[in-house]
C-alpha cells in the first residue's frame, strides 16, 4: 500500500458518513421537505376545514348562487380532497382574479377555477400538476389543474399525491 492513500472503498466510505450527518443536521434543526411556511396542511388537518375559492366556470364548476355551495366536477374534487383530510369545505366564490389574491393573503387554501396548465397566474401560486384533460368547443386539449397559496408545498404535495390516487379525478 502507498504511503498517504486510502484503503479502497474508504472515499466511498467517507462521503456516505458526511452525507448522513448532513441529513442528520437538516433534521435536527426540524427541516422538513416539502414545507409549507405558512403550515396550511397542518393547520386544515387540525381546524378541520379547507377553504375553498370557486369562480363560475362551466363546465368544471358551476356557481348558481354566491351564496350557495358549487356544483361540477372540481367542486366534487373539492369536496373529495376534504374529506380525505377529516375536513369539510367552507366555501368562498369570487372572480380568478379576487382568488388568486385570496389564496395570497392566506384566506384560503384552494381554488376550483376551471384553470389549465397554461394559466396566467401560474406565477402568483402553485398549480397542481395537469389531472384530467378535456377538449373545449375549438378542439383543442386543456389540461386541468387546480390552484394552492404559492410556497405551500406540504398542501401541493399531498394533493397531488391524492389527485393521482383518486378514482375519477376528472
Amino acid at each position: 500500500m502507498n504511503a498517504g492513500r486510502l484503503p479502497a472503498g474508504a472515499g466511498l466510505l467517507a462521503r456516505s458518513a458526511l452525507a448522513a450527518l448532513v441529513i442528520a443536521a437538516v433534521s435536527a434543526c426540524g427541516v422538513q421537505v416539502p414545507t409549507d411556511p405558512g403550515r396550511t396542511l397542518d393547520r386544515v388537518r387540525s381546524e378541520r376545514v379547507l377553504r375553498v375559492g370557486a369562480t363560475h366556470a362551466p363546465p368544471r364548476v358551476v356557481v348558481t348562487d354566491p351564496e350557495g355551495e358549487p356544483s361540477g366536477p372540481e367542486a366534487e374534487l373539492a369536496q373529495r380532497y376534504a374529506a380525505h383530510l377529516g375536513a369539510r369545505v367552507e366555501w368562498t366564490t369570487h372572480s380568478e382574479a379576487a382568488l388568486v389574491e385570496d389564496l395570497s393573503d392566506g384566506e384560503v387554501d384552494l381554488v376550483v377555477a376551471g384553470l389549465d396548465a397554461t394559466s396566467p397566474w401560474a406565477a402568483d401560486v402553485g398549480l397542481t400538476r395537469p389531472y384530467a384533460e378535456s377538449t373545449d368547443p375549438g378542439g383543442q386539449t386543456r389540461q386541468h389543474v387546480l390552484a394552492v397559496p404559492a410556497g405551500e408545498n406540504a398542501l401541493l404535495s399531498d394533493l397531488e399525491r391524492w389527485l393521482d390516487a383518486a378514482e375519477g379525478a376528472s
